[in-house]
């Protein structure tokens, strides 16, 4: 399921630019770099990411997820004066 990126200089993406969306459409992805550092990439609309189409093939699933804990048997805390008086009293 590796899907192959293309490398494709700024100035042969804008020369060709077509070629390279048609290429996208078809499924590729084209990753555009300038001086050889990669700035951008090019994905056709209908393409999904890698892990959404795992998903929808079956081959793994989403996590599952957990309710949250609760403080069963626990005490709670309760306040003895107001947050403002605790402000104050520590700024001092």
């Amino acid at each position: 399921m590796y899907s192959w990126a293309m490398d494709v200089a700024v100035s042969t993406f804008r020369a060709h630019l077509t070629e390279w969306v048609a290429r996208a459409r078809a499924g590729d992805e084209i990753v555009v770099t300038d001086r050889g550092v990669p700035v951008a990439r090019l994905l056709g609309v209908d393409t999904a990411p890698l892990l959404e189409r795992l998903v929808a093939e079956g081959v793994v699933g989403r996590a599952g997820r957990n309710p949250r804990p609760k403080a069963t048997g626990r005490r709670r805390v309760t306040a003895t004066g107001s947050v403002a008086a605790l402000v104050s009293e520590q700024r001092r």
